[in-house]
């Protein structure tokens, strides 16, 4: 097990991860400009008649793509928070990203991690700013819609942010076609162990795995080591395969730490504490 962890400023929730079961219907989804991205995402899932899911983003040009990386807390009401705005003259191009579509107060409200081509600057990470980014032209995009459950966003006593946190919803009008569980993990959990804990309850001896979240710093399987205490983590290619010891998680990540640095690889199992948040789709 990793030694690395941090502490954040309330109480430590007595359960470490949330997990609501529930369907994910695959989707080819529009985003159409002329519009805030988040209104574009939360459209193009409307359409479907799907409230949220999770969008994967594959070389999506942007008019606008503002986005902020992790970064120090400036007071001690919080253990990370983030930089200024990173504002690129021209928008740009997504080259990965991936979005988990909930709501907040009652609106549609979208969280977005994800690499992408900056002009005259090269390849970027962070988290894109869903109101003050656009993209530049329609363009399809692959979803998963997801019905019975939902990420809400909520007031967490142990970080001092508003999160998302599943729960249950209404069956959207197009029933999904896999079984899914949409979950959250909580800080100082190891992601790999998490999500073996959440399929084993949930009875997925094999899934695929989709999110975003952060880390602690990351141990890679080939024996890097990230030492940034905050980061920002796109799942690039997660698998939970069966084994005699039940399920085992494979998670392929790229990460940018408080630098601005990015990494790329296969986690070690067993050594990657979560930060402040994992937001999880486990499809079966």
């Amino acid at each position: 097990m990793s030694g690395r962890s941090i502490h954040h400023p309330g109480p430590v929730a007595a359960v470490r991860h949330a997990a609501v079961a529930c369907q994910a219907q695959p989707l080819t989804l529009v985003l159409e400009p002329g519009k805030p991205f988040n209104a574009a995402v939360a459209d193009a899932f409307a359409v479907h008649g799907f409230d949220g899911g999770y969008m994967l983003l594959e070389d999506v040009p942007m008019r606008r793509m503002n986005y902020v990386i992790p970064a120090a807390s400036p007071e001690a009401e919080h253990a990370a928070w983030y930089s200024d705005t990173r504002a690129p003259a021209g928008g740009g191009l997504i080259k990965r990203a991936g979005l988990h579509l909930g709501s907040r107060d009652g609106e549609a409200f979208l969280h977005c991690h994800g690499l992408w081509n900056v002009p005259g600057e090269g390849v970027s990470m962070g988290h894109l700013l869903p109101f003050e980014a656009e993209v530049a032209s329609a363009t399809a995009v692959r979803a998963f819609g997801v019905s019975g459950a939902l990420l809400d966003v909520a007031d967490d006593a142990e970080t001092n942010f508003r999160l998302f946190a599943p729960r249950p919803a209404a069956a959207s009008k197009m029933a999904g076609s896999h079984r899914a569980v949409l979950a959250t993990v909580r800080p100082n959990e190891d992601i790999c162990l998490a999500i073996e804990a959440i399929c084993a309850e949930h009875g997925l001896a094999e899934a695929n795995i989709h999110g975003i979240g952060s880390l602690v710093g990351a141990e890679y399987a080939d024996g890097r080591h990230i030492s940034s205490y905050a980061t920002e983590v796109l799942i690039r290619d997660g698998r939970v395969g069966n084994s005699a010891e039940g399920p085992r998680a494979a998670l392929d990540i790229a990460m940018v730490g408080m630098e601005g640095g990015i990494s790329q690889g296969l986690l070690e199992r067993g050594a990657n504490p979560v930060c402040v948040t994992f937001e999880l789709l486990i499809v079966g």
